[in-house]
């Protein structure tokens, strides 16, 4: 089979694009052929060593797919060749990844593709998908009616929080770098937004407030740098506020209206969620998608010999913040 893969971390130059042997699904696994695999930040940072972890030798690279089950191992029995599948946390933890034209996956991260749902959006929604519900489901437990504001709305993981909250009733309003995020925001189900790009931070929280007169019951902060002081002066009494980037960020956090409106400060990582969790979050996301209700923009597709491209285009958004993609990367096979 024909796959992306590293034989050591480093950058992107290391990514090569060959043959390697095809696998053979294991006790409790699916072979899946893959149709599509997308580009997610956590890819570029376990490709080039950022993020250490154990990895396969040659390690092919890659969280995300959507394809259709070739064959199963022993002991599945509740899936069978034909279907169409997608799935994330591969790629992590030990786990061989996703861009190759077979992957052998655990039966426990395979997902069904709802009818009407073509692959590409399954492929594109899966790590941004879970991370959205885990976020609001699993770990602030948003109610319908509550006031949400996503700090960077415009990104892959806050447009689909922003569609998700807004799908469950409650209120959003996007804090988006530019009218055209804004106006995408909008379109996806925002209730308000703010440009924070074009307004200085004293306007920015005095729209918010202007939109939560009571505070905001819920803070989705994307920023690799949180603005704690924005984002605990908007919170209510009993506000949630969720991290959920920002590696290296030391921010100081304003602990006295912070303990004295008795917020709560959530952080997670998506992939360290068990598989049952995962599954409840995969299964809102199918909810969502068979809807018509969740839709993740695409930036573009390519051939897997561009895989190195679109490592290099990811960093160069993610991390140094230029060349903004307004959508998800994926490799079509």
């Amino acid at each position: 089979m024909r796959a992306a893969y590293i034989n050591q971390p480093g950058p992107v130059e290391n990514i090569i694009v060959g043959e390697l042997p095809d696998p053979q699904p294991g006790p409790g696994q699916a072979l899946v052929r893959v149709t599509y695999a997308a580009v997610n930040p956590i890819d570029t940072y376990v490709r080039s060593g950022a993020v250490a972890m154990e990895l396969p030798v040659p390690f092919v690279v890659g969280c995300d797919l959507a394809g259709v089950v070739e064959a199963v191992g022993p002991g599945v029995t509740d899936l069978a060749p034909g279907t169409r599948v997608w799935c994330s946390n591969q790629g992590l933890l030990g786990r061989q990844g996703t861009f190759a034209e077979l992957c052998a996956i655990d039966r426990q991260w395979l997902y069904p593709i709802p009818t009407g749902v073509s692959d590409e959006q399954a492929a594109a929604t899966a790590l941004v998908g879970i991370t959205a519900a885990l976020g609001l489901f699993e770990e602030a437990n948003l109610q319908p009616g509550e006031r949400l504001v996503v700090h960077g709305g415009g990104g892959a993981v806050g447009s689909a929080v922003v569609q998700m909250a807004a799908a469950h009733g409650a209120p959003v309003l996007a804090v988006c770098g530019g009218p055209e995020k804004c106006a995408a925001c909008q379109e996806l189900g925002a209730a308000a937004t703010v440009d924070y790009r074009h307004e200085d931070a004293n306007h920015v929280a005095a729209s918010i407030s202007a939109w939560a007169p009571a505070g905001v019951d819920v803070w989705w902060e994307t920023s690799r740098e949180p603005q704690l002081e924005l984002a605990v002066g908007a919170l209510a009494r009993r506000g949630r506020m969720i991290v959920m980037a920002g590696r290296d960020a030391r921010p100081v956090l304003p602990i006295g209206p912070f303990y004295s409106k008795s917020c709560r400060l959530l952080g997670f990582v998506m992939f360290q969620a068990d598989a049952e969790t995962q599954a409840r979050a995969a299964a809102k996301v199918n909810e969502l998608l068979a809807a018509g209700t969740l839709h993740t923009p695409i930036a573009k597709i390519a051939a897997l010999d561009e895989t190195a491209a679109l490592h290099d285009l990811q960093h160069n958004s993610t991390v140094l913040g230029k060349h903004s993609i307004r959508g998800k990367l994926l490799v079509k096979f």
